[in-house]
């Protein structure tokens, strides 16, 4: 498994080595937000991952300092206008991608820097254990962007992050730093940036002495115990707002680089 090619730079990236898959989150001067393409690549690893019997752990990263600062903005005006398309992109292509991640019962174990904001805290929320460096800033202020998250998406972050913390997240726009997310309980530990990848290393070379075949079984466990409270599906009209006014200032603004005129 390699990291896919010819997309000009953004993509999810995984090379296997002994017993480890690593991904890489990669999109060069945009902080590793996540394009449409790669979200679709997020599912194929991860579906590739779940079908290799050999693997014991995934240890995932971001590129270049950051974990992943959210959705690719710059794309948004292609589709986020329609609520066909905007249905589609959330139903099809991001809950494609964090399904098959969270469907993965190999464990995750998340390495956080810098940002990691909407769709990279969705993704580190798939994650088994999370790891950051102290100067990890996490948060979905998508507030001031003019659109609400997706059900689907917002009851994951409910499930792992907190209804408190969500609350504060995406009704005040609030980002965290990583002490702060760890007081919470969404982190597992906060290193020192420069100490981050060693301890990453090491939390993944003590999950390679363990038992593989029962950390898939306990994760099939959580993952039931999951499921019993999940959305199963979301309907159309739940993106009615995709032609609104205020989602259209909110992308429009940040794309001219101003603040949003609500």
């Amino acid at each position: 498994m390699t990291s896919p090619a010819g997309l000009g730079g953004a993509r999810v990236g995984c090379v296997l080595q002994a017993g480890v898959a690593r991904v890489t989150l990669c999109h060069p001067g945009k902080f590793n937000a996540m394009s449409r393409a790669m979200w679709r690549q997020l599912r194929t690893v991860f579906e590739q991952i779940a079908a290799t019997e050999s693997l014991r752990c995934v240890h995932l990263s971001g590129a270049d300092g950051h974990f992943c600062a959210g959705g690719d903005i710059s794309e948004y005006p292609d589709f986020r206008f329609q609520i066909n398309e905007l249905h589609d992109f959330h139903e099809n292509e991001v809950w494609a991608g964090l399904s098959a991640m969270l469907a993965c019962d190999v464990p995750i174990v998340a390495q956080i820097a810098g940002n990691c904001m909407g769709a990279g805290l969705e993704i580190a929320s798939c994650c088994d254990l999370r790891l950051a460096g102290a100067s990890a800033r996490l948060g979905a202020p998508i507030a001031r962007l003019g659109f609400p998250m997706a059900p689907r998406e917002a009851q994951l972050l409910v499930r792992e992050v907190g209804w408190a913390t969500v609350r504060e997240m995406l009704l005040q726009a609030a980002v965290l730093d990583a002490a702060e997310m760890k007081a919470r309980g969404f982190l597992h530990a906060v290193y020192g940036d420069a100490e981050l990848l060693e301890q990453a290393q090491a939390r993944v070379q003590q999950l390679l002495t363990l038992a593989p075949q029962a950390a898939r079984r306990n994760k099939r466990s959580l993952r039931a115990l999951a499921a019993a409270t999940c959305v199963e599906s979301t309907p159309l009209d739940a993106y009615d707002y995709a032609d609104s006014a205020e989602q259209r200032e909110g992308i429009a603004a940040f794309l001219s680089k101003r603040r949003a005129r609500f």
